[in-house]
């Protein structure tokens, strides 16, 4: 996910949380790391870091109560993992909230875990891990270039997401993010209905769904979006002068 600075909020806030938080990291589309525009990272990150460390406990638990947001991992060795996942990103430079065993007296059996937040300057070995886990790296960019090539940097290529207002913004990653399913002001939340689901790269193993099943779902139109506006465009070649007085519209 990328953080743009005109991200409108807080849609951008509560879609990357529970594209990270929601069915304990082990979603095919988890969301797992998490670009904030440099502009905005000192004010946003707090946000996160609060929503991971006051989340009430009893919201994890057992997946048959209603009342439940996050259940379990599915078994130890998911536990294991992610614990020595934590402990390489914190080697390897980050900070790390969350991530801890809860209910282990209630359930013992079972492994229900804290989400966990870890801010880090950059992408690291661990960074660009697919664990199945809810952890969520954090860390800053300066241009939507760099954050598209952090989004392009790894192996995987199922879901990815932006949060802009920006058309030129939208367009570019539309156009440069490798992943087969590509988001603008939507999570990574796996909820594209009606629309061809699958990956790239690593994760490249065909299309469930496609184009005569997107018909069921939506209506077809052509598209038009000048991210360039110096000037009319017209077909052929036409030209249609006009008097106008440029500098004083600007």
């Amino acid at each position: 996910v990328i953080i743009t600075p005109s991200a409108p909020m807080p849609l951008t806030i509560e879609s990357t949380l529970f594209g990270a938080m929601g069915t304990a990291g082990q979603r095919c589309t988890t969301t797992r790391r998490l670009f904030i525009h440099q502009s905005r990272f000192d004010a946003l990150f707090p946000h996160f870091e609060t929503a991971y460390r006051d989340l009430d406990v009893n919201l994890i638990g057992d997946p048959t109560d209603n009342n439940t947001l996050i259940g379990p991992l599915v078994d130890q060795a998911a536990f294991d993992t992610m614990q020595n996942a934590l402990k390489n990103a914190q080697t390897q430079g980050g900070i790390v909230t969350g991530g801890n065993r809860v209910h282990a007296t209630r359930y013992k059996d079972a492994y229900y875990v804290r989400p966990a937040l870890v801010k880090i300057a950059q992408q690291t070995a661990q960074v660009k891990e697919e664990v199945f886990a809810p952890i969520l790296y954090v860390m800053p960019y300066h241009d939507i270039q760099q954050a598209v090539e952090m989004n392009n940097s790894v192996e995987q290529g199922l879901s990815s997401a932006i949060f802009t207002q920006d058309i030129q913004e939208a367009e570019y990653f539309l156009s440069h993010s490798d992943c087969g399913i590509v988001n603008v002001n939507n999570g990574t939340s796996g909820a594209e209905i009606g629309g061809a689901f699958g990956g790239n790269k690593a994760t490249g193993g065909g299309r469930e769904s496609g184009s005569d099943s997107w018909k069921q779902y939506m209506n077809r139109s052509t598209n038009r979006l000048n991210t360039k506006p110096e000037g009319l465009k017209l077909a052929q070649g036409v030209a249609f002068p006009i008097p106008l007085d440029c500098d004083a519209l600007k």
